[in-house]
């Protein structure tokens, strides 16, 4: 999640996509993801973080903007908390490309480029969401499009004239770009190429003192590594169950209604017939007669049909209705005239002159009233107990938008509450990995954790029409990290291994030094004279080390990066070891001018290219523009939305 967090912006173009008109319109308006981002006069309040031009960029609007990104990583990393998102510098992130897209804007409308009323009208017309019930953006769908998006009209056309200008202005960077094919092979070359080396690990828990740390120790290393211990939010619900049985009274089906119900689909209950029937299609009057010869002297229609090459057909049951539909009324009434088994024809078809047998008669009697009453009373009675339910649910509904709490309205029905234990955005219970939610809450947790704030009851459905729960939040845990007592055999475990780092790391500088002077680096690490893990040696192809994508172990990583012969150190994430990385050799690959995988590595570089011209040519329309921060409003900003002062 943090290396998704840190590579979400790393290129220009793609942050200017990100944030930009596409995502706006295609994801952003479907989710509920808009960003009240106006600037030149736009959200007014609060100290500016940022000068753009004459624009300028408030507190409202970063904090804002931070709180949707947080939002949409929330998509697929539902318990990302907003500390965690400031921590790993999100907020300067989205500070940088608000600032890109009042730049970019700013820069067009100097230059005499300006996006035209209409075209945004356009664009608005295309927003899913701000239609209406006939498909069309009506002034009332408008306006409840923008107050679920807590927008107002002027934010949401800055937002949209900054994006066509983005896309218009830098969109295009990578058009035209030509990557000469000596380049392309001198870049294939080097995806190509094959490294050899050698990857000692130190881990700390072999250097960790055996002492544990008394309570002051503990307590100030603690407090410098708070945020390491941040749990994510946290909200525990409230909730009770229910069904029909709830209904104490629901009214029997009547006489009348049992009558009309059986009169309005009588045509279900009258006499019905329907033959199995199978024909053979001939193109001609005197084929098919010549074939009912056969038949009638004893040949059966499949046998004469095969003779002929050709195959019969079987057309299923069939009401009297249902073939006449298929073939015409004279048919049908010959077909439904025959006796079982006997083969009729030819008769004149849309498809040409048919021979017909009836293979089955399926004929069911007429049942009257009394028949089907049993089933018509019971239809009729759970159609009731549903629309009995279903206003039974809207009354509850009532309630709670009339101010009714969880509590009086399960009181009313008679229902116990329950409590779910503290759970995450993601349904899992908080430190019980593997226990999650009720299954009747599955449902529910996402708007629960959607409530700003405790004691906002809300009705859903569990199973359609046949099973509710009402629920709300009963308490809201910030993200926060724990009293110490709560972790203390954690936190003592890592501030082991934290001191056992910087012994690791001490012997990790040794390790370079004699790796430096030529020696071996397995016989460097035998020299230490403690149980550490053997050395890795490594002959591994780029192609391969890029194949794992984000899955790349960071001493891999380094091998790929450094040049031949250099030796490197990298930590292990929280204070787990030290790697020492030793670059033995670099094979370059040789690739053909012919090889079939140039096109693809031309294209990626041009990819590339492209990216650095975008980031090259936003970056000259921040200088022209000019661009000013104001550090302290940034910092407090980020320090309102971890929950601080």
């Amino acid at each position: 999640m943090i290396q998704f967090i840190r590579s979400m912006f790393s290129s220009k173009l793609g942050a200017i996509l990100a944030l930009g008109f596409v995502a706006l319109i295609a994801v952003a308006f479907a989710g509920g993801d808009i960003s009240s981002t106006g600037s030149f006069g736009g959200v007014g309040g609060g100290d500016r973080v940022a000068t753009v031009g004459k624009g300028r960029i408030d507190t409202a609007e970063l904090e804002q903007a931070s709180a949707r990104e947080v939002n949409n990583l929330r998509a697929q990393y539902p318990t990302l908390s907003m500390a965690a998102f400031v921590n790993q510098n999100g907020v300067n992130r989205v500070l940088d490309n608000l600032i890109d897209m009042n730049a970019i804007r700013a820069f067009g409308e100097a230059h005499g480029i300006h996006i035209s009323s209409r075209l945004i009208d356009s664009e608005i017309a295309k927003i899913p969401d701000a239609r209406g019930i006939d498909g069309k953006v009506s002034d009332v769908s408008y306006r409840a499009f923008l107050a679920q998006r807590r927008l107002t009209d002027a934010q949401l056309r800055n937002q949209i004239a900054q994006r066509l200008m983005a896309r218009q202005l830098v969109g295009g960077t990578e058009l035209g770009l030509a990557v000469p094919n000596e380049l392309a092979v001198r870049y294939a070359g080097v995806n190509t190429e094959r490294r050899t080396g050698q990857i000692a690990l130190l881990p700390s828990a072999v250097f960790a003192p055996k002492a544990v740390p008394n309570d002051a120790e503990l307590g100030k290393w603690y407090a410098a590594n708070q945020k390491d211990y941040v749990r994510p939010e946290s909200r525990i619900l409230r909730y009770a169950v229910f069904d029909d049985s709830v209904l104490k009274t629901v009214p029997a089906p009547t006489e009348a209604e049992i009558a009309a119900r059986y009169n309005a689909n009588k045509a279900q209950y009258a006499a019905s017939e329907s033959r199995r029937i199978v024909q053979l299609v001939l193109p001609t009057d005197a084929a098919a007669k010549a074939v009912a010869a056969e038949i009638a002297g004893g040949k059966s229609l499949e046998a004469a049909a095969s003779s002929k090459g050709l195959a019969v057909a079987n057309l299923g049951l069939l009401s009297r209705e249902k073939l006449s539909g298929q073939t015409n009324a004279a048919v049908a009434e010959a077909a439904f005239a025959a006796a079982q088994g006997k083969v009729i024809g030819p008769l004149k078809t849309p498809l040409g002159f048919a021979l017909l047998r009836v293979d089955a008669i399926d004929g069911k009697p007429a049942r009257s009233l009394e028949q089907v009453r049993a089933e018509l009373v019971t239809a009729i009675a759970a159609e009731k107990r549903r629309a009995a339910l279903t206003d039974f649910s809207a009354g509850i509904e009532e309630e709670f938008d009339n101010g009714g709490s969880l509590a009086d309205v399960a009181k009313e029905m008679g229902l116990t509450l329950a409590s779910t234990a503290a759970l995450t955005a993601d349904g899992n219970v908080l430190g019980k990995p593997g226990e999650t939610a009720p299954a009747v809450l599955a449902k529910v947790v996402q708007a629960a954790f959607a409530m700003e704030s405790e004691g906002q009851p809300q009705l859903a459905e569990v199973e359609a029409g046949k099973t509710f729960v009402i629920f709300d939040v009963g308490q809201i845990n910030t993200s926060s990290a724990p009293p110490l007592a709560e972790v203390k055999a954690q936190v003592i475990a890592e501030y082991q291994l934290a001191k056992g780092a910087v012994a690791a790391r001490e012997a990790a500088k040794k390790l370079e030094a004699a790796a430096k002077k030529g020696t071996d680096l397995s016989a460097a690490v035998a020299q230490l004279g403690l149980p550490l893990p053997p050395v890795d040696k490594v002959d591994m192809e780029r192609e391969r080390l890029q194949a794992m994508g984000q899955q790349t172990p960071p001493p891999l990583a380094l091998l790929f990066a450094a040049a031949k012969g250099k030796v490197g150190l990298l930590a292990a994430p929280r204070n787990r070891g030290w790697y020492v990385v030793k670059v033995t050799d670099v094979i370059p690959g040789k690739v053909d001018p012919a090889d079939p995988r140039l096109p693809e590595f031309r294209q990626t570089f041009q990819q590339i290219t492209g990216q650095e011209y975008s980031a090259q040519l936003v970056a000259a329309m921040r200088k022209e523009v000019g661009v000013k921060r104001n550090e302290d409003a940034i910092k407090a900003a980020a320090n309102r939305l971890k929950g601080g002062n």
